[in-house]
Formats: C-alpha cells, structure tokens, sequence
C-alpha cells in the first residue's frame, strides 16, 4: 500500500513524528511509505536516515502558507501513486487534506498534542475551524493516547472517526554493556553512581526549570548524576543556571544533541521526565524499549507508558520527583525489577512494528467503502 506522509519540515528540532521508526518497520505491514515536506530544513538528519531506509523524501522548498502548496503536494502525491495521505500538524493537515480531495484518495491525521488553551477568541476561533475542517476531510483523525482522544472530544472533535493508535519506536536490541561504560566514563559518572537522563527537548512544556528544582534538592549524599541530551531554545539558560549553581554544577552533565541515543541509554540507570504536557512522549517508549525504568511526572498519555511496574508516576513538583530519584538511586535490585518490566511492556504494546501493522489497518479501513 502506497502512503504518503505529508510533514511541515523533517527539522530535527520539530515535533518527533516517529516517521524514521515507521520507516524501518513499514516493509513488514506491507507500507511503501514516501514523505513530503513543505518547507525545506538545513540539518537533514532525518532526511538521511529516510532515505537510507528507502524511503523517497520531497521537500518542496514552500513558504507557510504558500499559495502554491495544494497543487505541488497534489503532484508530489500522483507522481508516487499515493494511495492515502497522512498529515501531521496544522500546516500539513490543510494543504494534505486539500491535495487528497483534488486526487480523490482519502486523507488520515495524527494529533500529536495535547494543547493548552487558546490564548484569546482570535486563537479559538482557529481551532474551531480546524476541527470543523478535520471532521468535513478527514476520513479518519489517529489519537495517540486515549486522553488526548477525550481532550479533542472535548473541544468538540469528531467522535466517530477518531481512533486512538500509539506510536511506536524501533528495538534497540541487547544493551551494548562496553559503549555504555564508555559513555559512563566520559560522563564521569563512578561505579557505585546512579546516572539518570533526560532526553526531552529543552523547551518550555519539557519542565526542566521542575528538573533542576528537584535535582538541586536532593541531598549531597545521593549517588546520582543526571545526564541532560537533546536541544532547544532553552539550553543557553539551562545552561547558564547550572553553571552557576554549585549543588548543579556538579551533578549535571549536558550530552551534545547529536549523541547517539541508544548509547546514552545503555548507560542509563534511570530516565527522568518532567514535562507540562504529553499526549504519548517518545522518549519514554524508548526508555522502554531499552528497559531503563522511568521517574515521570504524572501528566498526559504518561500514565498509559509508565505503569507501576516499569517506573515512578509523580506530580509535578520538585520534592517529589527528589524523592522518587533519591529512593531509586538506592536500590539497584528494584531498578533491575523495573527495567525489565519496562522491556516487557515495550514489546508488548510500543514495538514499531505493531505501530505498522496497527496504521495498516486504519488505512485499509478509510479505503474499503
């Protein structure tokens, strides 16, 4: 089956829309998958790795909002045969749905967000005609946690047509034990320490300011290094407040953004989460998925991840989320438990390749009348 998925940008610092993982997973549902982006991004590391795994990539260098956009999608679209499109984020989701009536073949979205509220009656007034416009052309909305489906109910979204399908990530397969004390080692982080990471993007909804209130409340005895990877706006402050803090300065490290994940977590201990707002973060199914067990505050689609047998579910307050690391820290034996609960529940419920075979069908049903 031919599908394409229709994207704003493949800019790594954009929303992770999983699209490499489905990539690599695609064959084995039977998906021959393309991806078009509507603007064109300078770091093309996401770019690479589709095209690597096969995948046809079309970026087509448009403004937002270009007036163009509809009919060179449209062309995008029948040069490949697509039989589907499937949008994500706004952008995406009106040009796509647009480029799909002009083709006749029906059009599918993924909700990525669970979002706050609008701002003012200009902001409502916008989502009012997105979710008018998703229910009039979208053959089917694809939720990926079932509070983000309840959320969207609530705004007045569609009932009937929404399915909730998790996203999903690739196996990392066994733990590389020796690239993991490397990276220990690079970190400083001793024998006896506990090194937790986060891989969230450092931006606002992520709560790193939480992140160091907590760290910098657990006490000097605690064995705990915390490993903060990733980018975004916020790194220069992030930055900036460790530095200039001893208790932080001290106990957190920052990974360059370009570091290999799976690397990062074969020598983690823990994965700390802190975010606002999350409709299903992918840093935790990879967490998961390498059976590192998880401290997360308890917001979102969190929950549906992160049961009481894989991790640690807290409110979103620093002397919680402190205590929660300081006892994890000292017990290695319940930490061995957790992560290989974690593991279990990855393959049971986040493999990508269920992820595959799960949007098969949602695609198979928008095609059979």
């Amino acid at each position: 089956m031919k599908v394409a998925h229709l994207v704003p940008t493949l800019h790594p610092d954009g929303p992770e829309l999983g699209l490499v993982d489905l990539a690599d997973s695609a064959a084995h549902a039977g998906l021959d998958l393309m991806v078009v982006a509507l603007a064109s991004t300078s770091d093309t590391t996401q770019v690479s790795a589709l095209r690597r795994l096969g995948v046809p990539v079309a970026e087509l260098d448009l403004a937002p909002w270009d007036p163009r956009a509809v009919g060179r999608v449209a062309r995008a679209l029948r040069e490949r045969g697509a039989q589907v499109v499937h949008t994500h984020l706004p952008p995406a989701d009106v040009v796509g749905a647009a480029a799909a009536l002009r083709l006749r073949i029906p059009a599918v979205s993924t909700l990525h967000r669970i979002e706050n509220e609008p701002a003012d009656r200009l902001d409502r007034l916008r989502r009012s005609a997105r979710i008018l416009a998703r229910q009039r052309l979208m053959a089917r909305t694809i939720a990926i946690s079932r509070v983000q489906r309840e959320w969207y109910r609530g705004l007045g979204g569609p009932a009937g047509d929404i399915v909730v399908v998790p996203d999903g990530v690739v196996d990392p397969g066994p733990a590389d034990r020796d690239a993991g004390q490397r990276e220990r080692r690079l970190l400083e982080v001793g024998p006896d320490e506990t090194l937790a990471v986060s891989t969230a993007p450092m931006r606002r909804d992520a709560g790193h300011e939480l992140l160091l209130d907590a760290v910098e409340s657990v006490p000097a005895s605690a064995p705990l290094t915390v490993a903060l990877a990733g980018d975004g706006p916020l790194r220069p402050w992030l930055e900036s407040r460790v530095a200039a803090t001893d208790a932080l300065r001290d106990r957190v490290r920052f990974v360059h953004r370009h570091h290999d994940p799976v690397v990062l977590l074969g020598a983690a201990d823990l994965v700390l989460h802190t975010s606002a707002v999350a409709a299903l973060p992918t840093a935790l199914l990879r967490a998961l998925a390498a059976g590192v067990p998880v401290v997360a505050t308890r917001v979102g689609g969190v929950p549906e991840i992160v049961t009481a047998d894989c991790g640690v579910l807290v409110p979103r307050q620093p002397g919680p989320i402190a205590d929660a690391l300081v006892a994890l820290a000292g017990s290695p034996e319940r930490r061995q438990r957790l992560g290989a609960a974690a593991r279990r529940r990855y393959l049971a419920e986040f493999d990508a390749r269920g992820w595959a075979n799960r949007l098969l069908g949602v695609y198979q049903g928008v095609l059979t009348p």
